[in-house]
């Protein structure tokens, strides 16, 4: 790890921006308005914008690395070592590989959440973000509830969200194309396929149970929980209930306006945002964040789509990049109870984009700076810079 300084950067520091310097030393941020500093690594931050990493909550564009046609398969460590490089090169340094486990067989099966679970927890010294285990748990999974309850237990896993997609399961079976994509995920015949969605619905009358012994056991774990797709107010007020903060997804605005009455973060996609609007054709996500029933915007399937998010909201005047860069940084930083990041302050943990705005709505990364160790640079000429400056300063005395 190397003391790093980065010099002439407008950072956003209090919710605006100032030109000023920033000493890095040990993995976090030492100094603001700092001067020279002796074997420090100088990063010339001129002409850009100094923000905090992003934070994203949600993210399964790793499922395309896994399996990036049906049947197609790419060994795990592979797979999360490339989404770490994507991931870090979109300026997203907290990642939370959002992994479903299902009553499916294939992609989502209980074997393949085992394995990256184990692969993430081998892997992670060696990734440049910070990568953390959020278990998206289909709740009609009920076979799955005791090894899930141990991995709560013993720490292992990060963020535990609670899905139910039965009804959208069972709706897309008389859709051909929706069917075979399904189908094809699982690897089963369509014949299997349809006695097995039979057999998990039956046991249909056992899951609130499932679902509140679960929530317990993340509340007794510290483990901070969220519900997936909440339809209606009444179903955000149960999941209140039992200690799940963190609304994902709501599928209207009226349970949108409960989950901002009860205090709830509230989590919609980034790529929403930036495409306009909802591939599904629910939420419109910028019309949320106007009304102030967005309080995070997550990567959902797509890396790039945070950053592009909140200089889109800046340029259609939703919000200023100031408040729309909180929406992917500082909010899902304590949302997730992550209290050591999402600003630039002294004592916080050292994750740093350098960002060229030049063009409207498509910023460019310049430099990621992830835990106190410049991970990324596609300008090195910023570094050289720095040093052609003090060495004609040395020149001149």
């Amino acid at each position: 790890m190397t003391d790093i300084l980065i010099e002439g950067g407008r950072a956003l520091l209090g919710g605006e921006f100032s030109e000023t310097s920033l000493f890095i030393e040990g993995g976090k941020i030492q100094e603001i308005g700092a001067s020279a500093v002796h074997g420090a690594v100088e990063l010339d931050a001129h002409n850009l914008l100094v923000l905090p990493g992003i934070v994203d909550l949600h993210g399964d564009a790793f499922e395309r690395q896994m399996m990036p046609r049906p049947n197609v398969d790419f060994p795990i460590d592979i797979a999360l070592a490339d989404s770490d490089r994507q991931a870090i090169a979109n300026g997203i340094t907290t990642v939370f590989h959002a992994t479903t486990r299902s009553w499916e067989p294939g992609l989502r099966s209980a074997d393949n959440a085992r394995k990256l679970i184990e692969a993430i927890e081998v892997m992670r010294p060696g990734f440049a973000a910070d990568t953390r285990f959020h278990l998206r748990h289909e709740t009609y999974n009920l076979d799955a509830e005791q090894e899930i309850g141990e991995w709560l237990a013993s720490g292992r896993i990060d963020l535990l969200a609670f899905n139910d997609h039965m009804d959208a399961t069972v709706a897309d079976l008389d859709k051909p194309n929706k069917r075979t994509r399904m189908v094809e995920r699982t690897g089963l015949s369509g014949e299997a396929f349809d006695t097995l969605v039979q057999r998990v619905l039956s046991r249909v009358d056992a899951v609130p149970a499932s679902i509140s012994r679960l929530a317990r056991i993340a509340r007794d774990a510290g483990v901070r929980m969220l519900s997936h797709d909440d339809e209606s107010p009444s179903m955000r007020r149960t999941f209140r209930a039992q200690g799940v903060s963190i609304a994902e997804f709501p599928v209207n605005e009226e349970t949108a306006r409960e989950a901002a009455a009860g205090g709830d973060a509230i989590v919609f996609g980034a790529p929403n945002v930036v495409r306009g609007g909802s591939h599904t054709g629910w939420t419109r996500a910028s019309d949320m964040v106007e009304k102030g029933l967005c309080s995070v915007l997550a990567s959902d399937y797509y890396y790039p789509a945070p950053l592009l998010a909140a200089f889109r909201l800046a340029a259609d005047n939703v919000l200023p990049l100031g408040k729309a860069w909180d929406l992917i940084s500082a909010a899902p930083a304590k949302a997730a109870g992550l209290v050591d990041r999402g600003a630039l302050a002294k004592g916080q943990r050292a994750d740093i984009l350098l960002v060229d705005d030049t063009l409207p709505m498509r910023p460019r990364i310049v430099a990621v700076i992830a835990g106190g160790r410049l991970v990324c640079m596609t300008d090195a000429d910023r570094i050289a810079a720095s040093r052609a400056r003090r060495f004609e300063a040395i020149a001149a005395e």
